[in-house]
């Protein structure tokens, strides 16, 4: 398997299914006459990040996780979204942007040098390997099953196959 293999369908698997999600979650919310930005703002507990931010997270793991393997320029993703409509379309950007790179990108991006922030003055490296499954992919599959988590703490009717992206 090519390291492309390994990267890029598992990020792209989360952000199709948080569009997935975030359709049924509209839906959700036309259906019982919810404010959508009561469920936007929707945490599991008072001192966790809200639905939104958990999706923009997700999108954001994808984009400067493929940036940073591939050594690409790291984009600027600001987090303005605030309504589901904004969510989809920075979704599907994401998925844009992802799409985009190709496997000889990833060459070598196994063993290769990857540095990232971690808080506001630190920084840490890894190898690229070690930066996708001790890193990358576990942050993203956190934030994707909060916002999961939230959906369904909230009365979103979705299961498994929603978060699997089956449905």
């Amino acid at each position: 398997m090519s390291f492309h293999d390994a990267v890029v369908p598992a990020y792209l698997q989360m952000l199709n299914s948080l569009t997935g999600l975030i359709t049924k979650a509209e839906a959700h919310c036309t259906a019982k006459k919810i404010d959508p930005s009561v469920l936007l703002g929707s945490r599991l507990f008072p001192d966790m990040l809200p639905l939104s931010k958990q999706i923009q997270f997700v999108s954001e793991l994808a984009t400067k996780g493929c940036a940073r393997l591939t050594q690409s320029e790291v984009p600027s993703t600001p987090d303005t979204e605030i309504s589901f409509a904004a969510l989809k379309q920075r979704l599907a950007k994401t998925i844009d942007y992802v799409n985009s790179f190709k496997p000889e990108q990833f060459e070598g991006a196994d063993a290769r040098d990857v540095t990232f922030p971690v808080g506001s003055d630190k920084s840490i490296t890894m190898k690229g390997q070690q930066f996708l499954s001790s890193f990358s992919l576990p942050n993203l599959y956190f934030h994707a099953t909060t916002a999961y988590d939230i959906l369904r703490h909230n009365g979103v009717e979705i299961g498994k196959r929603d978060f699997l992206g089956a449905n």
